[in-house]
């Protein structure tokens, strides 16, 4: 049995709506497994899918594991080693369907994460710690077998955000920077960070279908709402969206579709996310 799933902010909604959540203020939920614990915007164990914080201590493990989805983490502190090697602070990691391997922290490490898929466990390592969304066993049955189904295929590949080219999205003060196209996955999504220079104003969008955002620094008005440093910013499908910058920001942004501009606007250059 895993521990019991946290307390989490949000459930997916097509109200078209945004919505502003500061993980600063949030507790931070300890999972089963000691050392190990999150801070969950979202948290779908029926569909695997996490946005939120995990926290690492010292010597804490993963636990052996493989991706049924896509799961992408941006190290905000500290790092993580598996057999390929490590992931280092300010790098995102991406693992696909089937990427299998246990993460050791050296360090007290800090992760901001998106799980798109559930994580299966081999039963022989016990029980489930509740660290992933979606956690289960992948070998109930006497004659399965958990096994890497890639060998030759490492178990993620790690992004150095801050060294990707910048590229214009078409919008004065708006660059981005692709950490991941989903090329290969069998999903149309992207992962940027997005670099809002001082005194920027985007102008407004619909979103064809769900948003979300990760704060990294600084601070942007979204819909009138402020969201500084360490503020997640989910927006649903179909919702309208003006983002304004006073001051300048940092984001991570993953995006599910391609954004949506006024028909009687000129936006034909403009593109947000890289679709």
């Amino acid at each position: 049995m895993s521990s019991a799933p946290p307390p989490a902010l949000y459930r997916r909604q097509h109200n078209a709506q945004v919505h502003v959540f500061d993980a600063s203020t949030m507790p931070w939920h300890e999972t089963g497994k000691a050392g190990l614990r999150l801070r969950a915007i979202l948290n779908d164990d029926e569909r695997g899918e996490f946005l939120g914080l995990i926290g690492f201590d010292t010597f804490a493990r993963s636990g052996l594991h493989q991706h049924q989805g896509v799961a992408t983490s941006f190290v905000i502190a500290g790092g993580l080693t598996d057999y390929q090697g490590h992931v280092n602070m300010n790098e995102v990691g991406i693992n696909v369907l089937g990427s299998t391997h246990d993460a050791m922290a050296y360090v007290p490490t800090l992760l901001v994460s998106r799980l798109e898929g559930p994580v299966t466990y081999p039963k022989a390592h016990g029980a489930l710690s509740g660290l992933h969304a979606g956690s289960r066993h992948a070998d109930e049955s006497a004659d399965a077998v958990f096994r890497n189904p890639a060998p030759d295929v490492p178990p993620e590949v790690n992004v150095p955000i801050d060294e990707v080219t910048l590229q214009a999205t078409g919008i004065s003060g708006l660059q981005r920077q692709t950490a991941f196209d989903y090329a290969g996955t069998g999903g149309n999504r992207r992962m940027v960070q997005w670099r809002i220079r001082p005194e920027t104003e985007v102008p407004p969008w619909h979103a064809s279908e769900g948003v979300e955002c990760w704060v990294r620094g600084g601070e942007v008005c979204v819909n009138g709402v402020s969201a500084h440093a360490n503020c997640f910013i989910v927006i649903e499908p179909g919702a309208r969206v003006h983002i304004t910058c006073g001051f300048g920001a940092l984001l991570l942004v993953w995006a599910d579709g391609r954004e949506i501009w006024p028909a009687d606007s000129q936006t034909a250059d403009l593109n947000l996310f890289g679709f």
